[in-house]
């Protein structure tokens, strides 16, 4: 009897030897499992289904009017860096459309201009929407309204405004732009406004406001009012925290990129990421090769200066190098000197691929540096994207609205979970959209 109980409990322990041992290879190769990469072609497996899941919004894209009209259109795969064929292609779903006025005198004469160029613009975008393309691209002027347009198979164009210079000295037209669709306006450009101070002062240290003016604080007054986001990008450094100190509600940086990693006046440093964590708004970190890397798009274009001479120059074409220059053209000069300059530059790209020692390009992987810089910084519920396209942006990969779905893959190898991505491309965005609408209601009911 005591040799078979012996016997059961040997066989005991060794059916538990066997389930453990067991367990340990079960969990040694579930680890091994995720532990192991995934492969190029399941990344963009994953990537393309968050990309088709999520909305993508991008926050600055300028527009020209004449790729307005009944003939040339968005509709059409036009030069451009966006339009709805490229939107489709590239997944773009969300396309802040951009009412730009440069910089001019500070006079009624210029405040006059300013505002007509503003209402073609505005004019522009209603057109595309209403008329042009109705059946493939809605105006959104609320979150709501871009999720309901997104849900009926459609691309979603909004509205900024990039310099408040047509503002005048009419405060009424906050609630007029408001009106029309714009859902953020920023106070300055290149060049000090009558509302604030611009960044470029940096350069020579002379300021005209020492921040806003008594007429831009009222105009963030207005803004807080009507529900107008109010953008940072531009403004100078002392603008932009008076406009914080004083903004009852989160303002966004439209199009803006992190100083720390690219030391220009235009992107934001820490102290500044700080205010704008602090006052619960949104950074777009921005696709513009000299607010991503300087030093690397500086020494490419040096390089590529030297062979653009040489080929305009065999092509008997006069090349201009700076924005002066251009602007001094008169209005066909500039477009012949464009087409004659995409010429160019293909050619160049063409010779600096087959040179080993050529300075790389600006890229993605450049770009979403800043967004994980961002992110550590101040939270990923305060970073967003933009592109700056028909404006200047633009990297290797994301060179247009086609190539949007290159960024998204690149924050799914950087291991950025769907529900981040999502944050990233809309979510943050237009959780600020609603809070500056939310205190535009409380400030009217209490009006």
């Amino acid at each position: 009897m005591k040799n078979n109980k012996t016997a059961q409990a040997f066989k005991s322990i060794s059916i538990f030897k066997l389930v453990f041992l067991c367990i340990v290879l079960l969990s040694v190769s579930c680890k091994e499992q995720e532990e192991k990469p995934m492969s190029e072609e399941d990344l963009i497996a994953k990537a393309k289904d968050i990309h088709e899941r999520v909305i993508t919004l991008d926050t600055h894209c300028d527009i020209n009017v004449n790729n307005f009209t009944d003939s040339i259109n968005y509709t059409q795969e036009l030069d451009n860096q966006v339009n709805l064929p490229k939107m489709k292609k590239g997944g773009l779903d969300v396309a802040w459309f951009i009412v730009y006025t440069g910089q001019d005198t500070l006079t009624d004469e210029g405040y006059a201009k300013a505002y007509e160029n503003a209402m073609s613009k505005f004019n522009a975008i209603h057109k595309l929407t209403k008329e042009i393309a109705p059946d493939q691209i809605g105006l959104a002027v609320t979150s709501d309204d871009v999720r309901r347009i997104d849900a009926e198979g459609k691309k979603v164009a909004m509205i900024g405004i990039e310099n408040g210079y047509p503002v005048g000295t009419d405060i009424s037209r906050v609630k007029e732009f408001y009106d029309l669709g714009a859902r953020y306006m920023s106070l300055a450009h290149n060049g000090h406004s009558q509302l604030s101070d611009s960044n470029t002062g940096e350069r020579d240290d002379v300021w005209l406001h020492n921040g806003l003016s008594d007429l831009g604080k009222q105009v963030v007054a207005e803004m807080n009012k009507y529900g107008i986001m109010i953008d940072i990008s531009h403004p100078s450094k002392e603008a932009i925290k008076q406009m914080i100190e004083l903004s009852k509600a989160p303002v966004i940086a439209s199009h803006s990129s992190a100083r720390a990693l690219c030391d220009h006046s235009r992107n934001l440093d820490d102290e500044q990421l700080g205010w704008v964590k602090e006052n619960g708004g949104v950074v777009q970190t921005v696709a513009f090769t000299s607010y991503v890397n300087k030093e690397k798009n500086d020494a490419r274009n040096e390089k590529s200066r030297e062979i653009q001479m040489q080929v305009a120059d065999s092509m008997g074409i006069k090349w201009i190098t700076s924005r002066a220059d251009f602007g001094k053209l008169t209005e066909e000069e500039q477009k012949a000197f464009m087409e004659n300059r995409s010429k160019v530059m293909e050619i160049v790209d063409t010779k600096a691929a087959k040179m080993p020692d050529f300075p790389g390009k600006v890229d993605v992987l450049d770009f979403v540096d800043h967004i994980d810089y961002l992110v550590e910084k101040i939270g990923l519920e305060h970073v967003g994207i933009s592109s700056d396209f028909d404006g200047g942006g633009g990297v290797e990969g994301w060179n247009d609205a086609s190539e949007t779905f290159n960024v998204t893959l690149e924050l799914v190898k950087r291991g950025y979970t769907e529900e981040q991505i999502e944050k990233l491309w809309s979510g943050n965005l237009l959780r600020v959209l609603d809070e500056v609408g939310k205190v535009a209601q409380e400030i009217q009911a209490g009006a």
